[in-house]
């Protein structure tokens, strides 16, 4: 029989919502965060683009287990749409595919905004991780095929004119999980007749994490110092960690006791108690003593457990 290799790295569990600098692909923050902390295992909610700045909620041990929660919340970015040229890549990175001397008054920018908010149809970008047959989008881009990509159904709760000085716009958004800011410039451009592109993109937000919950990679490296020298002292770095419940702020949270922590561990159902607890709850969380318990379901005034945290 064969054994299982032993797991690398500390058993450290949490959140940690770093400001990813831009020139910084999401893959490798996520590794260096998982070097500096020594982490059995980490992954983040939600790709940021290389040339995007801002934040990137990255789950450590056993908070990889509430990522689609983060993956679903929506999220805010402040980014700059440069006018009179279009590129491959819907941004800087791209080679300029097609000009315009044409520039757009702010009264047509903000006449055009409300065709952009609410639910609406977008084209992702070819440069993009949407897989066709198998391969990334972006892989078949750069090898020269032309990406057919469907149109999707997204959801933009805001778009606003934040600054305008003719060349460039500066727009804030909040909208839903799978929008594309890149495409919104690109198809921004197109409507107004002078083409568009992104030249600068920063994520602010991304429920139910804050901007106030921001960390600097410097600071972290810093405080790595301590954690890889002989005294191995990571304290100072796992400060910077948030709870893995904060990940789940909006779901329902059942109470119990430790005798039903301990049901629950095993995977068994059990009974809600409490006046305001709810009957029914599609999706809930169970907690011990302030501790997150077992992600799960209500159903009939039972928490039936879907996935279970250690003590």
């Amino acid at each position: 029989m064969a054994r299982r290799g032993k797991k690398k790295g500390r058993p450290v569990n949490g959140w940690l919502i770093l400001d990813k600098p831009a020139g910084m692909g999401s893959t490798e923050a996520v590794s260096k965060i998982k070097w500096l902390f020594k982490a059995e295992k980490a992954g983040h909610a939600g790709t940021l683009d290389p040339l995007a700045s801002g934040m990137l909620p990255i789950a450590l041990g056993d908070a990889t287990k509430t990522v689609p929660f983060v993956m679903e919340g929506a999220k805010v970015y402040r980014f700059t749409v440069a006018w009179g040229e279009e590129r491959s890549t819907d941004d800087l990175e791209g080679p300029v595919t097609k000009t315009s001397d044409k520039r757009p008054s702010e009264e047509d920018i903000r006449q055009l905004l409300p065709r952009y908010t609410g639910i609406i149809m977008q084209t992702p970008p070819q440069f993009s991780a949407i897989k066709i047959g198998g391969e990334r989008a972006y892989d078949l881009a750069r090898e020269g095929e032309t990406v057919e990509l469907a149109a999707r159904e997204i959801e933009v709760g805001r778009l606003d004119l934040v600054s305008f000085d003719g060349e460039k716009a500066v727009f804030e958004i909040e909208c839903g999980k799978g929008t594309y800011v890149r495409s919104l410039a690109r198809d921004m451009g197109r409507d107004l007749g002078c083409y568009g592109h992104i030249a600068d993109l920063r994520r602010t937000e991304v429920y139910p994490f804050t901007p106030q919950q921001f960390v600097e990679l410097p600071a972290l490296e810093k405080a790595a110092e301590t954690a890889h020298s002989e005294a191995a002292d990571f304290s100072g770095l796992d400060a910077f960690l948030l709870d893995i419940a904060t990940a789940l702020e909006g779901l329902p949270e059942i109470a119990v006791n430790d005798d039903a922590a301990a049901r629950i561990r095993l995977g068994n159902p059990v009974i809600v108690r409490g006046r305001d607890a709810p009957a029914e709850a599609p999706e809930a969380w169970a907690s011990a003593r302030g501790r997150l318990v077992a992600l799960g379901m209500v159903e009939a005034g039972m928490f039936k457990p879907k996935r279970v945290f250690g003590a």
